[in-house]
């Protein structure tokens, strides 16, 4: 892994050891030597089922020492190679979602391109764990959580059976809706065989479900390495837009205090996040700081139909002309 090492040190800071460096450049170029006679020698005296073994194995090796970088990637050449030259279509998948997997590593229109390709190959559920994992990346949590629910009867090799669980779990919170919650995750026989072994999880699951919020939101706190930097402050920005408008909807006004409870933090917190809530047209409702309460301003379903379909009068008016 000596080019992966040299991107992670490079990433975080951290000197190199060029002892350690210089000796895993060393065992790479030996091995790679190897396995190029290896395949020169099969291309020369073996048949097409030899030189294929020869080249998968070259292209795994590629893909075990990290040699990932763009724009001139031997690792994806090699599998591309394979690729074109394997027959059998359990094979060809195989690889096609490896081309995938190596995607994740930066590379989106790798990702795109061989998921389209894969989907085409197998009609299995198979794929969708892929798509779902690169939707959630790209922050398409919607399709996302979707993919990854229907994705759950499918044992797989990219990701850990309960960490797949785990991650449909912190997804669909935050897209389904309360009735689905209870039907699609709660009552689910998959997710409750993985909840017997995760107290957390389920914790995490029920205490959003029975708006236990100061409950959810430290339980929270452990699930939340599932998901890449950038996406954890845009995720829980969004678990607090739905906690709020979970509570809020069942009332027309509600004192600040109350919300101070029920998610453990302090009125001015509260205060100041429901404010940037409301600004920014997440929420609807007012604050009245004289009286210290909350009130309701929902809008009416009918006045938007009217005002969507007065909007598209217009523009097509508009074309019209």
């Amino acid at each position: 892994m000596a080019l992966y090492y040299q991107v992670l040190t490079s990433l975080s800071g951290i000197d190199v050891n060029p002892e350690l460096l210089k000796s895993m450049e060393k065992e790479n170029e030996e091995q790679l030597k190897k396995l190029d006679i290896c395949l020169a020698e099969a291309e020369k005296t073996e048949g097409e089922s030899e030189i294929l073994d020869a080249l998968k194995e070259r292209a795994n090796h590629l893909i075990q020492i990290g040699d990932k970088e763009f724009p001139s990637d031997a690792t994806v050449t090699a599998q591309q190679l394979a690729l074109e030259k394997t027959p059998g279509l359990g094979s060809r998948i195989d690889i096609t979602l490896t081309l995938v997997q190596i995607g994740f590593f930066g590379d989106n229109t790798l990702i795109t391109d061989n998921l389209a390709k894969a989907e085409k190959l197998d009609r299995q559920n198979h794929p969708k764990v892929y798509c779902g994992l690169h939707a959630v990346s790209i922050w398409q949590f919607n399709m996302g959580g979707k993919l990854l629910l229907d994705a759950l009867s499918t044992a797989m090799e990219l990701i850990l059976y309960n960490d797949l669980v785990k991650l449909t779990i912190i997804i669909n919170i935050l897209t389904l809706a309360r009735v689905d919650l209870k039907k699609k995750l709660i009552a689910s026989p998959e997710v409750i065989s993985v909840l017997l072994d995760l107290p957390a999880l389920d914790d995490l699951l029920h205490s959003l479900y029975d708006c236990h919020f100061a409950k959810f939101f430290i339980v929270l706190n452990v699930f939340t390495p599932f998901l890449i930097f950038p996406d954890t402050r845009y995720y829980i920005c969004e678990m607090h837009i739905l906690t709020n408008a979970q509570l809020l909807e069942s009332y027309w006004s509600m004192t600040l205090e109350s919300l101070d409870s029920a998610f453990g933090t302090s009125v001015n917190f509260i205060d100041r996040e429901l404010s940037w809530f409301i600004a920014s047209g997440h929420l609807h409702c007012t604050i009245n700081k004289v009286h210290g309460i909350m009130e309701m301003t929902r809008p009416s379903t009918k006045m938007a139909q009217y005002e969507k379909v007065v909007k598209w009068g217009d523009v097509l008016l508009n074309l019209a002309q």
